[in-house]
């Protein structure tokens, strides 16, 4: 490839030199209506490449499943956001006129999840273009191949488009040591990351701002007064999406006694598989690992596979076609309840009442502040289970995803930075308020 391709650097201190000049040239010869037209043909290359840089991503990485990684990457891109969240205050009286504004914070490094290469890359790279920013990559390297096309897209468009090169720049073979160098350049004002929990623990060790989207154990209540059937039919078509892969999809379900038995038939009359205890210990066994700390956590070998490969890994026999789902009841201190397996193996537990079900989803929640739901006609149990779990993403009636847009009003966000606070994050997440102020206007006496 050379020293230097589209963005794609042989060595991380020459990519971020290069992105902390190209944001210098942004700002100061170019505006945002310039931004706008480059984000534009960002989004317009993207789509003319977007079917066949999924698959070899799929081919790269193997997570996920293609069909609906293609529907989340056009989405991801076509609702890409450009600068129209930035908006300006005015104040203005006899004593002169300020003006408040949302400013770039200039060189951004960006930590990217093996999950989502190609289009974490792109859609970071717009958002930060439209806050005026410039980004320099750490993907992730199981996934670098395909971020890699990305940022040559990129820069390709803003080429194209009349911008400066390297607006968003990564290394060739990213590792630790790479995140490192970024992590230390005082150059970077900034870092995001898309990931877990280890991943927030490295960002969170500079001694720069950080927004980062952690993990989250998504847990679903449901008591006896919801309509069964529909919970039943909505998780079953959103628990496999991309076989469990994103973090805001439901992880877990409490369900109430009154209603339990109905659930699991619903669930599995819509297609999903009942697993035995054994069945279920099998899978537990092989799939998920201890950590030194006692907790648990999945293997990375099954994150994001299909339901049957997993089965059949186990020593369980696999179900008769493409199995979208296995499910199963389960207590409390099963491992599959209390770690975000990211994949679609689904625990099931039984609870006494509804007090008790969003007793044990705030634990399995752990704080994460990430996503939560409930299958409620009751406004009150409504009401005190959103207070009282506090996540970033609460949902009534419907699958988590709805929040962003799908099945529900809202809008997607390529970083949904629960562990940080700013939540859904737009390209105003990404700046930095600034005033201009004119002092001594009319009518203003000392």
């Amino acid at each position: 490839m050379g020293a230097h391709e589209l963005g794609v650097f042989d060595d991380i201190a020459e990519a971020i030199d290069a992105a902390y000049e190209a944001q210098r040239t942004l700002m100061l010869e170019y505006t945002t209506m310039d931004r706008d037209r480059m984000i534009a043909k960002i989004k317009e290359k993207c789509m003319e490449v977007i079917e066949a840089d999924t698959i070899a991503e799929f081919e790269e990485t193997g997570y996920g499943r293609l069909p609906e990684k293609l529907v989340k990457n056009i989405a991801s891109i076509q609702f890409a956001e450009d600068t129209s969240s930035l908006q300006p205050k005015v104040f203005a009286s006899g004593a002169g006129l300020t003006v408040e504004y949302e400013a770039p914070v200039g060189l951004v490094g960006a930590l990217t999840p093996v999950t989502n290469g190609f289009v974490t890359v792109a859609s970071n790279a717009m958002m930060m273009l439209a806050a005026g920013n410039s980004i320099v990559f750490n993907a992730h390297p199981d996934g670098k191949t395909a971020a890699a096309k990305a940022v040559q897209l990129v820069n390709s468009a803003v080429i194209e488009a009349g911008g400066p090169e390297n607006l968003a720049t990564m290394v060739k073979i990213p590792d630790m040591d790479t995140l490192q160098v970024i992590m230390d350049s005082p150059k970077v004002e900034l870092l995001i990351g898309t990931g877990g929990e280890f991943m927030v623990d490295t960002l969170m060790r500079s001694n720069k701002k950080v927004i980062a989207a952690g993990p989250g154990n998504v847990p679903v209540v449901i008591d006896e007064t919801a309509d069964i059937p529909l919970a039943a039919k909505t998780l079953y078509e959103n628990i496999p999406f991309e076989n469990n892969m994103l973090c805001i999809t439901e992880k877990e379900a409490f369900v109430v006694d009154a209603v339990f038995d109905r659930f699991m038939e619903e669930i599995e009359k819509n297609g999903a598989r009942i697993l035995t205890q054994e069945e279920a210990d099998k899978v537990t066994a092989t799939a998920l690992a201890k950590t030194p700390a006692g907790k648990y956590k999945p293997k990375k070998e099954y994150v994001a596979h299909d339901a049957n490969f997993i089965l059949e890994s186990s020593g369980v026999a696999p179900s008769e076609g493409d199995l979208m789902l296995a499910v199963f009841e389960a207590e409390y201190e099963q491992p599959f309840v209390e770690c975000e397996q990211l994949m679609p193996i689904f625990p099931v537990v039984r609870c006494r009442d509804v007090k008790e079900a969003m007793e044990l989803a705030i634990r399995a929640e752990a704080g994460c502040r990430h996503s939560a739901a409930i299958w409620s006609k009751d406004i009150d149990r409504i009401t005190d289970f959103a207070r009282r779990i506090g996540t970033t993403c609460f949902v009534a009636n419907g699958a988590t995803v709805a929040a962003t847009g799908m099945g529900g009003t809202g809008k997607g966000s390529s970083t949904i930075a629960t562990f940080t606070g700013e939540g859904f994050t737009t390209a105003s997440s990404f700046t930095r308020v600034r005033r201009f102020a004119l002092a001594g206007g009319s009518g203003y006496t000392a």
